[in-house]
This record gives C-alpha cells, sequence and structure tokens, in this order.
C-alpha cells in the first residue's frame, strides 16, 4: 500500500450533529493525492461512530474518562501513515474543497512545523458568537509566519509578545507528522496547542497561519459556558506566561465596557438586530470578563474538570 498524501486526524464525542456539516465538507475536499482518514472516538452514546466508518474512517474506540486532549491527538499521530498530518475537531467545517489542501501546502515551506487555519464563523452563527470569532486573529486575512530569532528565547521575552508568538489553534491544523513524534502535545487540561507551540518555537520551528485556508467554527456559550471557557483561558495564561488577563474589578469593568462597546461597532458594520445586544451581551461579556478574573486569580469552579472536554 503506498503512504497516503495527508492522514486526518479526528477526535469525537457525540458528534453526529457536527457530522451533518463535516462529513460533506470532508467529501468535497479536492486533494492532490490520497488521503487517510482516523477517528479516536470517546464512547460516543449516538450514531458517530457508524456515521465515520461508513464515510471511509478507520475508528478507534476509548473510554471517556481516558480523553486528555494532548494525549488523544498524539494517539491519532501515531496511528498515522502518511508524513503531513491534518487534525480537526468534529465542530470545524472547511469552507470550500481547497481548504485543506491549501493548509497542508504551507508545510511546503521546510521551516514550518505547524500551521492553523483562518477560522471564520458559520453563516447562521449568531451576531455576538460572530464577533468573538472575527475580532480573533485567528480569522485574520492575512498571511503570517513566525518564528524565534536566532539566540532568543520565549522566555527571555515580555509576557504579551511570547504569547503573540505562540498563539496557535488545533481546531483545523496541519503538522509533519515527523515532527509531532518528536516534539508531542504536552498535556494539559486545557492550551495543549499553544503550549506545543511555545515548544516548537523554542526548538527552531516557525509557525505559519493559513489566510487562504478557511474553516467556519464558532461555539455558542451559554452564560455558565462562557465563564467556563474563559476561566480556563485565562487560567493557562497564567500559568503558562505569567499574564493576568483581569487583575481586579477595574479591569472586569474596563473589559465589560470594551466588549459591549465593540458588540454595538459590530452591528453598526452588519446591519444586525439590537435585541441580542441588548438581552444577552451584557450577561455573556459579563460571564466572559468574569471568568477572566476567576481564572487570572487562579480560583477553580466544580464544574471545571467536567467542563472541559467540549472546549476544543
Amino acid at each position: 500500500m503506498s503512504t497516503p498524501y495527508a492522514s486526518l486526524l479526528l477526535p469525537t464525542l457525540n458528534a453526529s450533529r457536527d457530522l451533518d456539516r463535516l462529513l460533506p465538507a470532508l467529501a468535497a475536499q479536492a486533494w492532490p493525492g490520497e488521503v487517510e482518514l482516523l477517528a479516536i472516538d470517546s464512547s460516543s452514546d449516538d450514531d458517530t461512530v457508524s456515521r465515520l466508518e461508513a464515510a471511509g474512517f478507520r475508528v478507534e474506540r476509548i473510554p471517556r474518562s481516558q480523553f486528555r486532549h494532548g494525549a488523544t491527538r498524539n494517539a491519532l499521530v501515531a496511528l498515522s501513515q502518511a508524513s503531513r498530518v491534518v487534525l480537526l475537531t468534529q465542530d470545524a467545517v472547511p469552507s470550500g474543497p481547497d481548504a485543506l489542501p491549501r493548509l497542508v501546502a504551507h508545510l511546503d515551506d521546510p521551516e514550518v512545523a505547524g500551521v492553523s487555519a483562518r477560522l471564520v464563523p458559520h453563516p447562521d452563527t449568531d451576531p455576538l458568537s460572530a464577533r468573538t470569532v472575527l475580532a480573533s486573529p485567528e480569522a485574520s486575512g492575512l498571511p503570517e509566519k513566525r518564528r524565534l530569532d536566532t539566540g532568543q528565547r520565549l522566555s527571555g521575552l515580555p509576557a504579551r509578545e511570547a504569547i503573540t508568538l505562540a498563539r496557535f489553534h488545533n481546531v483545523a491544523s496541519a503538522y509533519r507528522r515527523s515532527t509531532l513524534l518528536e516534539l508531542p502535545f504536552p498535556e494539559r487540561v486545557f492550551g495543549e496547542d499553544v503550549a506545543w507551540a511555545a515548544r516548537a518555537l523554542e526548538a527552531g520551528w516557525a509557525l505559519a497561519h493559513a489566510h487562504d485556508a478557511k474553516v467556519r467554527h464558532a461555539h455558542v456559550y451559554s452564560l455558565l459556558g462562557a465563564l467556563e471557557r474563559y476561566r480556563l483561558d485565562a487560567a493557562f495564561l497564567r500559568l503558562e506566561f505569567g499574564i493576568r488577563v483581569r487583575s481586579g474589578p477595574f479591569e472586569v469593568l474596563k473589559g465589560l465596557l470594551h466588549e459591549l462597546r465593540e458588540d454595538l461597532r459590530f452591528r453598526a458594520r452588519h446591519g444586525t438586530s439590537l435585541a441580542p445586544l441588548l438581552l444577552r451581551a451584557p450577561l455573556l461579556r459579563g460571564a466572559q470578563v468574569t471568568g477572566q478574573l476567576i481564572g487570572s486569580l487562579g480560583w477553580n469552579l466544580p464544574m471545571g474538570s467536567a467542563a472541559t472536554r467540549r472546549f476544543s
């Protein structure tokens, strides 16, 4: 059997609704060669496994309790056969038939260890969630390649500059398999992709942002979901980079006013309804900045360990 052009790797859990969008998009990808399809499923209760197998995936099953963001992805890499691997989350949908081939093409640069796709919201994503996605660096339409200068180390840089360099996501990303075998994802409750990116930079590799590889992905959070998601993010930044996103009540108020102002600006640019802003924005953004404060101060929430599985 010839070596595949690329291996597409997918961790899943109760993904049936996501597969309604994902599987047709994957079938439409115009790859230049054979692609290996692999999934590790965390004991889904729905028809995820049968649907994946019908679509050509080899599926390995693990107990739900064994899922770890880093370890499960490392296991997928170990199972793969191609020299280039693509990692997707189950709710990430390639936009157009060339999205994933374009993503992998950035690995033609021998300096690049990993490349992340451009993330944009789905057409039916609500305005508040869409604004969050489009405001992030991951939505940038500009090409980017980041690496440390010769002799430079992340630990020697200001914290904000270090996190800007190490910014990375594995929602839709491509890597050299050999690099991931030598430099696997570290085990983290949250943020294993950024922690890996920091290690790759320290090892002398470059990271790329594939502005021409568009993937649709957006989380629509409940208030508790937003609180926990932003707590985890702030806790990660505090532990890995020494950054406190929100240091006290004044910072929370400042952040809330900023987020609401940006929501209003987004509405003005895109002509969205005012109702979500008046009814939901103060609560959602309040949960967001409160979660940042809790994570920055190192507090935990009872829901923490159980909630992290769904944040990709």
